[in-house]
């Protein structure tokens, strides 16, 4: 993919910019949560959107839309364009505990090691996982002084190399494994639910995976504890992910569009130095969808994750006591 960047690589054209500037201008002063794929026309983009989501959710699973010249635009302005480009492609959904359905990945100096810290507020490194939802869209606002790249592996990659070299702990992933909802919910501080790493189907392999969510089941009451093989499978999926002749270097720049596939591929994030200054720190805005089109899905996610509230699919952080909201700012 390194070699071959022109497949999953789009620089928007000027007349595209043109749309999708207009489009969001006529948005600015509207509150985003307000914005719908309607009040978002895309003529021309709209079709190309459209292809650029079957290659998302069915093909390669991932891609990189650059050159929104958005130094000269407002946050307003950014926010909408962002959003409504979102709305062509899927459902936004609630990313946390605070109903964020437009997110911001941000260094707020929080401690790393806090309950209810996220690694995305944070400057450290971020290991492979997944989100739960159907695709993560994440737009470069301001890249940190040093790392942060962005890195993306095939999780159907992972699972043969496991399979060759280990048949029988890739066989152990494809077991459920308890994980929690990260205590960010209120009614759900000992909530867990069962959902196999690797969930092979029909037509293609689905996988699932977030370490942190599964290691913190472990404190809770009811969890069954790790078996050995259960220890030394995920820490095989690990050492593969973090191997670079399987994952893909990305760098952002102001502008970048990255989404991904969160069924074919897992995401991570270098480790980065950031600026003192507040305003001029690394800031991506991020988006969870749910995507009606999106493939079949084993019965094991849309039980854990679908509260009948986005079309049949993950519905990530959803909580009936939490309204959403998209901040403009990071929170």
């Amino acid at each position: 993919m390194a070699a071959r960047q022109d497949e999953w690589q789009h620089h928007w054209t000027a007349d595209q910019i043109d749309e999708l500037s207009h489009a969001a201008e006529a948005l600015e002063d509207c509150p985003i949560l307000e914005i719908t794929k309607k009040d978002f026309p895309l003529p021309t983009v709209g079709p190309f959107l459209a292809e650029i989501a079957k290659e998302i959710l069915f093909g390669r699973g991932f891609v990189m839309l650059r050159g929104l010249p958005i130094d000269d635009w407002s946050i307003e302005k950014t926010a909408a364009a962002y959003w409504g480009l979102g709305l062509h492609l899927g459902h936004p959904v609630s990313q946390n505990g605070k109903g964020h359905v437009l997110g911001h990945v941000k260094n707020l100096d929080l401690d790393p090691d806090g309950d209810t810290t996220r690694g995305y507020q944070t400057s450290d490194l971020l290991p492979f996982h997944t989100d739960t939802c159907d695709v993560v869209g994440l737009f470069c606002i301001k890249p940190g002084k040093a790392g942060g790249e962005s890195l993306v592996v095939s999780s159907a990659a992972i699972f043969n190399e496991m399979s060759n070299r280990r048949p029988d702990l890739a066989a152990v992933l494809m077991q459920p494994l308890q994980r929690s909802f990260w205590r960010e919910n209120p009614d759900n501080a000992d909530h867990f639910v069962d959902v196999p790493l690797f969930m092979p189907g029909d037509e293609r392999l689905i996988s699932h995976y977030v370490r942190a969510g599964i290691h913190k089941a472990q404190e809770l009451p009811g969890v069954r504890p790790f078996t050995e093989e259960q220890i030394e499978a995920i820490a095989l999926f690990d050492s593969i992910a973090d191997d670079p002749d399987f994952h893909l270097d990305m760098h952002f720049q102001p502008g970048d569009m990255q989404f991904l596939s969160n069924y074919s591929t897992l995401h991570s994030r270098r480790a980065f130095e950031d600026f003192e200054d507040f305003s001029e720190r690394r800031h991506l805005l991020r988006l969870w969808l749910a995507c009606p089109d999106g493939p079949p899905l084993p019965h094991w996610l849309v039980d854990a994750y679908d509260d009948g509230n986005a079309y049949g699919r993950p519905n990530a952080y959803n909580h009936p006591s939490i309204p959403l909201t998209a901040p403009l700012e990071a929170e």
